[in-house]
């Protein structure tokens, strides 16, 4: 899967380890990759238990109020992943003077406010 395709693949630290299907890759630590991975396990928990509800005909408020609840908790994700590329790649990418980049991360926060 490509990830903002239209964007040329800068980050000379992420395309280190870029593999060989031409897939950009983060590089992250591991501390914030289990962040990410045990915060992602526990939504889609919600989201199991969310269809569950919707199985056993729960009432339609409580269960918009779950839906809400996961989609408040990718938000945060989303909110960590961004800051964590803010002060990794983007921030090598401006200080290599490619500040093209930030036009790919004011799309990327606007399409996040939708």
């Amino acid at each position: 899967m490509k990830i903002n395709e239209e964007f040329e693949h800068t980050c000379t630290e992420c395309q280190k380890d870029e593999d060989t299907s031409g897939e950009r890759l983060s590089h992250h630590d591991d501390k914030t990759i289990k962040e990410l991975v045990t915060r992602m396990n526990r939504i889609e928990g919600q989201l199991r238990g969310i269809k569950g509800m919707i199985e056993r005909h729960v009432y339609c408020d409580d269960v918009l109020n779950q839906i809400s609840s996961a989609q408040s908790a990718l938000d945060g994700v989303a909110r960590l992943l961004l800051e964590k590329h803010m002060k990794s790649c983007v921030k090598e990418q401006l200080q290599n003077g490619e500040i093209e980049v930030v036009d790919e991360v004011l799309k990327t926060i606007f399409r996040m406010r939708r």
